[in-house]
């Protein structure tokens, strides 16, 4: 395993591994006998960087939520491991009711949310601190301020580590942080977006904006992060939900329909051949090494599934296949 260090401030930044594990189905889709055995397996191959939220996976059964951090909790109890891994968060995006869903009624970002939500989170994982918390989707009902200091208390109580964002336009993740830091104040140091090899048409709508959607990575984002060394990307949904590997599962409209797909594609079984290893192993590969890294996080419903991702990480890709991949499709 890999790691690098997230996060700039001495007393709170973590190193983590730069292969994250997404935990979004665990005790839902995912039972938790294989949720536990996940986890081991990930944890026994060095990783350490596990990311849930406080509304996984409230589609699944219809209700908020929750059941990930439940089982997380279960499973740091049970084998006694704290300080070994950092637990990711998020709030924001939980619905209030059950039945409702996060576009249409979600807790937001109001101070009082985030502290309740915050703590709630760490009941069901059963952490004093929560290691890392990102603020999951936009609100723009409540000031900006109002969320900037709600977090920073947090850190300054002592019970949440670093602060990251997700699903957020960049200028608005920029103008938050341009608060906090005005004021003293700890700010969002981690983002957390959709973001594979394959690019995405972002001038569509999008589910939570008619402008397009804020949750996916495209040139501004990019050039922000490479502006900005101390911020960390992490990579959502980097293997499209199996679309690299499965015909089945075709790819997502708005990256089929993007003109520079085929050439993309094309370079990427290219670079397939010569490594010996599976497309995906090169996505995941090419994510971590790119000019603009990333920490990508894999979900996985089979042992033999998260050691396909694993391997990835030993997958050491030369410059020119870097380049060439970064370059194909304009």
């Amino acid at each position: 395993m890999r790691y690098r260090t997230i996060g700039t401030d001495p007393g709170t930044r973590r190193e983590v591994s730069v292969l994250g594990l997404g935990a979004m189905l665990f005790g839902t889709r995912t039972d938790e006998k294989t949720s536990f055995a996940l986890l081991d397996r990930y944890v026994e191959a060095g990783g350490t960087f596990i990311d849930t939220s406080d509304n996984y996976a409230f589609w699944e059964n219809g209700g908020q939520g929750g059941e990930s951090e439940r089982v997380l909790g279960r499973w740091l109890a049970d084998r006694g491991i704290r300080d070994e891994v950092v637990i990711a968060s998020k709030l924001g995006a939980r619905p209030l009711a059950p039945g409702t869903g996060y576009v249409d009624n979600p807790e937001g970002l109001s101070a009082r949310v985030i502290r309740e939500s915050a703590e709630a989170g760490r009941e069901r994982l059963g952490v004093e601190k929560l290691d890392l918390l990102y603020a999951h989707i936009e609100d723009t009902s409540v000031p900006l301020e109002e969320t900037v200091h709600g977090f920073a208390e947090l850190v300054s109580e002592g019970t949440v580590g670093l602060l990251g964002v997700s699903n957020h336009w960049a200028w608005r993740v920029e103008r938050a942080r341009g608060i906090a830091a005005a004021a003293g104040l700890p700010g969002y140091e981690v983002l957390q977006y959709h973001h594979t090899y394959l690019r995405r048409r972002t001038d569509l709508p999008g589910e939570l904006s008619p402008d397009g959607s804020q949750g996916v990575v495209g040139g501004d984002l990019l050039s922000y992060v490479r502006e900005s060394p101390e911020l960390a990307l992490v990579a959502y949904t980097p293997l499209l939900a199996g679309a690299y590997a499965r015909v089945d599962r075709p790819l997502p409209a708005e990256i089929a329909d993007h003109p520079g797909t085929g050439a993309r594609l094309a370079a990427l079984r290219e670079v397939a051949a010569e490594t010996g290893a599976t497309v995906q192993q090169v996505v995941l590969a090419w994510l971590i090494a790119a000019d603009v890294p990333s920490i990508p996080l894999v979900g996985a419903s089979s042992v033999a599934q998260l050691d396909e991702s694993l391997e990835a990480v030993e997958l050491v890709l030369s410059g020119e296949q870097v380049a060439r991949l970064s370059g194909a499709g304009g």
